[in-house]
């Protein structure tokens, strides 16, 4: 089974195979993101070993959502040791987000 994950934008997308989903997380994408995934493999009777490759939308988007993304695919392929794509099909060992901009930080208030 082939695994396609956005979380660019607080609207998480889940392809598996050529099932899509979608989901608004917003503000709860860390503490949500690995169930959504969890209840749509079990929704097709498959589990976490019946992934064979995933392929992540990189960015640009949410910083946040980003990373978390990226956090979460690149768990699951080392775990399961499978291939790791972006959206534009280059294959990866570590995906890193591509955020479009650099990173607003802000000065500590210290």
């Amino acid at each position: 089974m082939k695994l396609y994950l956005d979380t660019s934008t607080p609207t998480c997308i889940l392809k598996l195979d050529d099932k899509l989903y979608e989901e608004e997380l917003g503000r709860d994408m860390a503490e949500k993101l690995h169930e959504f995934i969890r209840e749509k493999l079990h929704e097709n009777d498959k589990d976490w070993s019946d992934i064979e490759e995933i392929t992540f939308m990189r960015g640009p988007g949410s910083f946040t959502g980003l990373r978390i993304g990226a956090a979460v695919v690149n768990t699951i392929a080392e775990e399961l040791n499978i291939p790791l794509y972006d959206h534009h099909g280059k294959k990866y060992q570590i995906i890193i987000p591509d955020y479009g901009r650099p990173a607003n930080i802000s000065t500590p208030k210290k």
